[in-house]
């Protein structure tokens, strides 16, 4: 997958929650040494042991890693002082937070470099109507750092996502093609085809 989307100009690589947990670092190793170019996002959803978890996917060559918003501030800084020690990007995702504009202002107090505007897999499952969009504009008026959508997005609203003020515009649910498990197409041009309409409306639309 990380090979089409990059040869369809994809930007930025994550290695997502899921991937992490069934591989680990060796992941974001795999994909430094075949994308030594490209940033690399691990998506460890921290919420304890900040420093050291944003340290290993330092050295395994992760560019930018993710510490939660509803985590003890404690950790939050502790990740952001392993990103400037290291060299990394920190995103805070606010996933769960019980005032999401609140928690998105205490990240951008605390140092985190972007703000993830999350809707949960499990919370759109009970919940269809649920979108980032339900917190979306407010976040994006109360900081002043780069703003990122995730959470059962479309690809046509995905690439809307600069209009509406965040500019970091990520795929994720649009790419589980293959409907019989969660897993994307095994078909490299069915997925090339629906990468490549991605990039070519993000690239238009910013």
């Amino acid at each position: 997958m990380a090979k089409v989307a990059v040869e369809v100009g994809v930007d930025w690589l994550e290695a997502g929650t899921p991937l992490l947990l069934a591989e680990g670092l060796h992941a974001v190793r795999r994909l430094r040494e075949a994308f030594p170019e490209h940033p690399i996002v691990a998506d460890l959803k921290t919420m304890d042991g900040g420093f050291l978890e944003a340290e290993m996917m330092a050295k395994a060559g992760a560019t930018h890693v993710v510490v939660m918003g509803v985590a003890h501030p404690a950790t939050i800084r502790a990740v952001v002082r392993a990103g400037r020690t290291y060299g990394l990007k920190v995103m805070g995702d606010i996933l769960a937070a019980p005032d999401p504009v609140a928690c998105a202002k205490m990240l951008e107090e605390n140092g985190v470099d972007y703000i993830i505007v999350h809707t949960g897999y499990d919370e759109r499952g009970e919940d269809p109507a649920r979108t980032p969009f339900d917190h979306l504009a407010a976040v994006v008026n109360a900081v002043r750092i780069p703003v990122q959508a995730v959470g059962g997005l479309s690809i046509d609203q995905a690439a809307e996502m600069p209009k509406h003020g965040a500019p970091l515009v990520v795929v994720g649910a649009p790419l589980v093609i293959d409907k019989k498990e969660f897993s994307p197409s095994t078909n490299p041009d069915e997925l090339r085809q629906i990468l490549r309409e991605l990039v070519t409306k993000v690239k238009q639309s910013v």
